[in-house]
C-alpha cells in the first residue's frame, strides 16, 4: 500500500510554501521553521534522507523591504528575491544548527535541469550532500531567472527534484488541509480527498484556482506536480504545514491530507530527464500514423513528420505533437531544424540523397524519446 511505502521511504522531498513560511506575508515564521527543522532533523538522524524545497525568498524580501504588495516589475521581484534569500539562508542554518546538522543552499533554474550535464552535476552534488548527512535546501533562483518569476512555482520544482534524486515521496506542505472536491472557502459541501491516483484528469478540475499574493502556486500546481513526480514512482502527499508534527507523522505512514498515489513504473534516468524538460526547442507535427507508431513504442521516421516548427540544432529536445496540437512525446532529434524540414514527409532511404549525408534513419530514435 502507498501509506506503507511512505512509512518505509528512505528519501523524501519536503516542499514548504510561501504562505506558511511567512505566516501569510507577516514575515518569516521563525517558530514554525524551527519546528519543521526539528522534525526533519529527527528523521535525518533516524537514517532517512530529506531534501527541503523552500519557497519564500520573494515573500521574505517583500517583508524585509517593507513592501506590502507583490510588485509586478521584474527587477523589483529580483531585488526582493536577492534580499529574501539571505534571510532564508540565515534562518535555516540557525534552525538546523540547533540539532547539529549542516545545511547546503542550492539555487536552481529549470535550465539547470534541462541541460544534461548540469542535470547530472546537480544529481551528483545532491547525492553527495545526502551521504554526508547534510540537509540540502533548494529554491528557485528567482534573482536571475525572469520566466520562473512570472510563470514558475516551487511545487513543480519539488517534483523535478523528487525525480532528480529518485525520491520515494514528495511531501507538499501548504496552508490547506489537502485537496478538496471543490474550494472549501466557497463551497460548504466540499469534502477532503483522502487518496487518489496521481494524474487523474478530474483532479485538475477540482484543484482550479490561484495562489495568494505571496505565492504563485495554488492547488492546481500541486496536483500537476504530483503527476510529474509519479513518473519516477514517487507518491505525493499534500497536507497542512500547520498540523502538529506533520512531517514526522506522514513519514510514519499516518493518513493526513491528500495522498496522490503513483501507479507507474519509474522511468529510466535518461527518459526521466527528457520528460522533465519544461522548455523545448521546437515542435514536430506528426500525422496519424506517426502518432500511433510512437504510442506503440517505435521510433519517429521522417515520413511521419508533417511540419517542423522552430529553429534547433541536432541533439535538441523537441516536442512531438499531433495535427490538433496535442503533445504526444518529446525527444532528442538526430537532425537540426533546417535538415529536418528538407526530409519531412520523405522515406528514410531518401535522406542521403536529399542531404548528401545520413546520420540516422530516424528523426528521433525510440531510446531518445518519451511518450507523454
Amino acid at each position: 500500500m502507498a501509506a506503507t511505502r511512505i512509512a518505509s521511504a528512505r528519501r523524501l522531498v519536503v516542499k514548504i510554501g510561501s504562505a506558511l513560511l511567512t505566516n501569510n506575508g507577516e514575515g518569516l515564521d521563525l517558530a514554525a521553521i524551527g519546528d519543521w527543522a526539528r522534525q526533519i532533523a529527527e528523521l535525518t538522524q533516524g537514517g532517512k534522507q530529506l531534501i527541503l524545497v523552500s519557497s519564500g525568498a520573494i515573500a521574505c524580501g517583500l517583508q524585509r523591504l517593507g513592501w506590502r504588495k507583490r510588485p509586478h516589475a521584474v527587477h523589483e521581484l529580483q531585488a526582493a528575491a536577492a534580499v529574501g534569500q539571505m534571510g532564508l539562508a540565515q534562518v535555516y542554518e540557525s534552525a538546523f544548527a540547533r540539532h547539529q546538522l549542516h545545511t547546503a543552499q542550492i539555487l536552481l533554474t529549470h535550465d539547470d535541469l534541462a541541460d544534461r550535464k548540469r542535470y547530472l552535476n546537480a544529481r551528483s552534488t545532491l547525492s553527495t550532500l545526502l551521504q554526508l548527512g547534510v540537509v540540502p535546501i533548494i529554491n528557485e533562483n528567482d534573482t536571475v531567472v525572469t520566466d520562473e518569476i512570472k510563470f514558475g512555482d516551487n511545487d513543480t520544482l519539488g517534483a523535478l527534484v523528487a525525480n532528480l534524486v529518485e525520491a520515494d515521496c514528495l511531501i507538499i506542505l501548504t496552508d490547506q488541509e489537502g485537496l478538496f472536491t471543490a474550494d472549501p472557502r466557497k463551497d460548504a459541501a466540499a469534502t477532503l480527498i483522502a487518496e487518489a491516483r496521481a494524474g487523474v484528469p478530474a483532479l485538475e478540475a477540482m484543484a482550479g484556482g490561484v495562489g495568494t499574493q505571496f505565492g504563485k502556486g495554488g492547488m492546481i500546481t500541486k496536483v500537476i506536480a504530483a503527476k510529474r513526480a509519479a513518473r519516477s514512482g514517487a507518491h505525493t502527499v499534500i497536507a497542512s504545514g500547520r498540523e502538529t508534527d506533520v512531517i514526522l507523522r506522514l513519514a510514519r505512514g499516518e493518513a493526513l491530507g491528500t495522498l496522490l498515489v503513483s501507479e507507474t513504473q519509474p522511468l529510466t534516468a535518461r527518459k526521466q530527464w527528457l520528460a522533465d524538460h519544461l522548455q523545448l526547442n521546437g515542435k514536430l507535427v506528426l500525422d496519424g500514423g506517426a502518432v500511433k507508431a510512437l504510442r506503440d513504442g517505435k521510433s519517429l521516421l521522417p515520413i511521419g513528420v508533417v511540419t517542423v516548427q522552430g529553429d534547433f540544432e541536432r541533439g535538441a529536445a523537441v516536442a512531438c505533437v499531433s495535427r490538433e496540437g496535442h503533445e504526444i512525446a518529446r525527444g532528442l532529434v538526430n537532425y537540426g531544424s533546417s535538415d529536418a524540414r528538407r526530409i519531412a514527409r520523405r522515406a528514410s532511404q531518401d535522406i542521403e540523397e536529399i542531404l548528401g549525408y545520413i546520420d540516422e534513419p530516424e528523426i528521433i530514435h525510440r531510446d531518445n524519446l518519451i511518450v507523454i
